[in-house]
């Protein structure tokens, strides 16, 4: 029997707001998990320290807004982006159309 080194899962623990969670994962996602509890890490420390806040859940939730309202502006830029590039495209497109039937 053929044994799938791939296939294989890794155990980690990563730690967040004073707490231990471990996981089993794909040995592929661990670096990407361990950068984004190193950031919440120091995000729950830049709130702690500029707003005095102290509740952990009140930190957790905060993070969570500030992780996922940079996700939305991100996906809202891109949309944008789109839009202007397909203005573009489209008006590339107008003129060769009037150039090739002049």
């Amino acid at each position: 029997m053929q044994h799938n080194l791939m296939s294989e899962k890794l155990k980690i623990k990563l730690s967040i707001a004073n707490r231990v969670y471990p996981l089993t994962i794909e040995p592929s996602q661990e670096e990407g998990l361990r950068r984004a509890a190193k950031n919440i890490e120091a995000m729950i420390q830049q709130f702690e320290q500029s707003y005095s806040v102290r509740d952990k859940q009140d930190v957790l939730a905060m993070c969570a807004l500030q992780f996922a309202s940079q996700e939305e502006q991100k996906s809202i830029d891109k949309e944008n982006v789109n839009k202007h590039v397909e203005g573009k495209l489209s008006a590339l497109d107008d003129l060769l159309h009037s150039y090739l039937n002049s």
